[in-house]
């Protein structure tokens, strides 16, 4: 532990022409005290690290020094190409990997781009969950990431409904969609051989426990893509009612953002043409009558409901209640 300390100081001190032991101790998280003594510990093993005295004092190498430990490990540099989702990495316990890596890669830059780094993190930052709302971390995910890095398969508990199901997996990839850690893993054949690949919430482990043996990774297995691919098959899968609705033009730039995506995206492009007030009539896949309620509740008057009767008439009653409520 003290030892990764003392190499990410140097690498602080490396990167900058001077650090006061306040930063210091916030960057390496640990008292001016403790930085006071890895400072010492480090001029004893012959790195120049002097210390100027005063108010203004701080700490700085000597001479131009520059040290051979800028090298990537493997942890670190995997890391790095996630460091754009900070609270990901977090997650998954990979932010020490990430942080040692981005001050090697600081390390190693010519002075004038020394400041490349913190230049784009003040202008680029992915914030992935939705808005009011945020999805606890899932207790098993440190664990099923160790897997995912590591090749490893795993026994796993896992929730469907109230029953509780033993699976081994072959864990091949996490994905975090809208603030909620998904799983996408191999099932392997009791014979063997190569089973489906299924997608898990994390949430719904109830435990974890990573095998000693590897697993042959399928070298062809394209993760974003499998993605997509699963994501729209899920969205149709749940589209299992049908709304006729006619929409204002306003309506229609408002829809996919009240209802699935998918389902206005299919909507839009089979819609007839426009009629004399600009109105398009469309037929929208929706989960039930009820969420179809909710959604195109919030389009207002830009959506009136023509089919089935039973939503169109609940729709009317909502606007005579309006219509109450704001009649002077």
């Amino acid at each position: 532990m003290r030892a990764a300390r003392l190499i990410k100081m140097v690498l602080l001190l490396q990167g900058r022409p001077s650090m006061t032991a306040g930063e210091l101790a916030r960057e390496l998280e640990v008292s001016e005290r403790t930085v006071t003594r890895d400072a010492q510990a480090l001029s004893e093993a012959g790195v120049p690290v002097y210390a100027d005295r005063g108010r203004a004092g701080g700490y700085r190498l000597v001479g131009g020094y520059r040290t051979r430990l800028t090298g990537l490990a493997r942890g670190e540099a995997e890391a790095l190409f996630l460091s754009g989702v900070p609270g990901a990495l977090r997650e998954m316990g990979l932010e020490d990997n990430a942080s040692a890596a981005r001050l090697k890669v600081s390390a190693a830059l010519m002075p004038s781009l020394r400041d490349a780094p913190r230049t784009a993190a003040q202008r680029f930052h992915l914030d992935a969950p939705a808005w009011f709302s945020e999805p606890p971390t899932p207790e098993a995910l440190t664990v099923v990431a160790e897997a995912v890095w590591d090749d490893r398969p795993a026994v796993a508990l896992y929730l469907r409904g109230d029953t509780q199901v033993e699976r081994t997996l072959e864990p091949y990839g996490l994905v975090l969609k809208a603030g909620v850690w998904y799983l996408c893993a191999r099932v392997p054949e009791p014979s063997g051989g190569s089973g489906p690949f299924r997608v898990y919430r994390v949430d719904r482990f109830t435990s974890v426990r990573i095998l000693d043996e590897h697993f042959v990774r399928d070298d062809a297995f394209d993760l974003p893509a499998f993605w997509e691919e699963r994501a729209e098959q899920f969205a149709r899968s749940i589209l299992r009612a049908e709304v006729v609705v006619r929409l204002s033009a306003d309506g229609v730039r408002r829809l996919p953002y009240a209802v699935d995506p998918v389902s206005a995206r299919d909507a839009l492009s089979a819609g007839g043409e426009p009629d004399e007030r600009g109105r398009v009539t469309v037929t929208l896949a929706v989960e039930s009558a009820e969420v179809a309620h909710t959604q195109l509740a919030a389009l207002g008057p830009e959506a009136e409901v023509l089919a089935p009767p039973e939503l169109r008439e609940r729709f009317a009653r909502d606007a005579r209640r309006l219509a109450a409520l704001y009649t002077p």
